[in-house]
């Protein structure tokens, strides 16, 4: 046997993800890849090297025993991979369809080095559906009750994180959301083709059959504030309200008719049903060419959604080149694919609009990479005199979010950082205000699922060590 023989041997190929054609999956909003069948799952986990110091497990930001779940995979055993998964995450299937895996645990990879790192993500989200599919979702154990109530504010991945965390521990949880469905940035934020709805309603029926309980159409900070939320009788709050404050080019022309910021424009379809009218009384405006501002995972997200809305021409702008794009790797493989034009090394100067005043063309500038900066990429620079113009009827501005401001401003109390986050000890997440953490985008800015998830485990475990170091409740007197 040659040599290179027996090297594909000792290392078969990763799997890949089998997944619908572009022309197929542009004409609906299901799910872009179609996951593993069982033989592909035990072929891929067989690909695990079993290191004796693993580094994936490192890379995880909720600290997933990953080589034990891979082994049960490889073995077959996929109700014991989805116990192993569920232990330190509430939402696996979420997770194994939308983390940045390749930058996280499969970076840590050994067998990565030499050949492509293990598809841990791919495998995670194999176990979460199989674990679905056989109705095996594990139900709530009996745990002795602590008599502690705990109130968060925000349905989204931090605060479902908390929730799950601190439920299982045996305190009293509520949480509290604004809109008028759970899950926050999970429901409205990502595309039903990279995350469908029932996936999301399968993980927040697993979170209140452990006990938790939900309540809609509540703005913490409006509807009741923190300082009520104690008066009432909870013990603590976790404050995971998330980064929903879109922001914008300051350019002229922003307020024309067909600007939209990517968070309306991907709520308008994703919680208001506008792919679906007029069966659903929301409007979107139909374009013959989108243009999205932006290079991350939401610039994506909406371009694909604008291709599926709108047959013809869909193009991004983005100020940097294909190597900074970031986007995770496989939603710019997936745009490509589905035919988004990508203008590179362009930046908006102005949005030019009718005498309707409705959007008619952007106006751009080229751009070239100079030095690096504060974040480690070449910063971008203008090319004086190379200014031009792109017909287009809809622009969807997706250059990231700030921090939602409602809650801080009704609790002074709370300290902020510069920018509009919430001030937290790195260690427990608690925050200047006694009894109330806080965690994800809030805290952070706007980040990933799983970084959102990571600081929930974080402020759980402070959270629980709080609550059990209370006095104890004062018992009422009877009248």
């Amino acid at each position: 046997m040659s040599e290179q023989k027996r090297n594909l041997k000792a290392h078969p190929p990763r799997v890949k993800m089998p997944e619908r054609t572009a022309e197929e999956r542009i004409q609906d909003f299901k799910e872009v890849p179609v996951g593993y069948t069982e033989e592909q799952a035990m072929a891929e986990a067989s690909r695990c090297l079993d290191c004796k110091n693993p580094k994936c497990v490192a890379g995880c930001p909720v600290n997933i025993n990953i080589p034990k779940f891979l082994r049960e995979v490889r073995a077959g055993e996929f109700q014991e991979a989805a116990n192993t998964l569920r232990s330190t995450n509430a939402l696996p299937a979420v997770c194994g369809r939308v983390c940045p895996q390749e930058e996280q645990c499969e970076s840590r990879c050994i067998e990565g080095i030499k050949h492509e790192p293990v598809a841990v993500g791919n495998l995670e989200r194999f176990v979460a559906d199989w674990e679905r599919m056989h109705k095996q979702v594990t139900e709530r154990t009996s745990v002795e009750p602590t008599g502690r109530k705990v109130a968060i504010a925000g349905s989204g991945p931090a605060g479902l994180t908390v929730a799950g965390d601190l439920v299982k521990l045996g305190h009293d949880v509520t949480v509290f959301e604004a809109l008028h469905r759970p899950a926050g940035v999970l429901a409205y934020g990502i595309p039903t083709f990279r995350l469908p709805r029932d996936i999301v309603q399968s993980e927040i029926d697993y979170i209140e059959r452990l006990g938790v309980k939900f309540v809609y159409n509540v703005v913490i900070g409006v509807t009741v504030t923190l300082e009520e939320l104690f008066a009432s009788g909870y013990d603590a709050v976790f404050v995971g309200t998330g980064a929903g404050l879109p922001k914008m080019l300051n350019i002229p022309g922003e307020n024309l008719i067909g600007v939209f910021s990517s968070n309306e424009f991907l709520t308008r379809i994703n919680l208001l049903g506008a792919d679906k009218f007029p069966d659903f009384d929301t409007p979107v405006l139909h374009a013959k060419h989108t243009v999205v501002v932006g290079g991350g995972n939401t610039a994506m997200d909406s371009a694909r959604v604008a291709k599926r809305l709108n047959k013809e021409k869909v193009s991004l702008v983005y100020r940097r080149s294909h190597d900074e794009l970031p986007a995770r790797r496989e939603e710019v493989h997936h745009a490509e694919a589905e035919g988004i034009e990508f203008n590179l090394l362009c930046n908006p100067i102005e949005i030019i609009g009718d005498e309707h005043y409705r959007v008619k063309a952007i106006r751009c500038i080229r751009m070239q990479l100079g030095e690096p900066d504060a974040s480690g990429r070449r910063r971008p620079e203008p090319i004086p005199g190379s200014e031009f113009e792109l017909e287009c009827d809809v622009v969807i501005v997706a250059v990231g979010n700030a921090p939602n401001p409602i809650l801080t401003k009704a609790t002074p109390e709370i300290k902020l950082s510069k920018w509009g986050t919430i001030n937290v000890d790195p260690e427990t997440c608690a925050t200047s205000m006694p009894g109330v953490y806080a965690g994800g985008d809030i805290v952070s800015g706007a980040a990933t699922v799983i970084l959102a998830m990571g600081a929930g485990r974080k402020a759980a475990n402070a959270m629980h060590e709080y609550l059990m170091n209370l006095p104890p409740k004062q018992a009422t007197r009877a009248s």
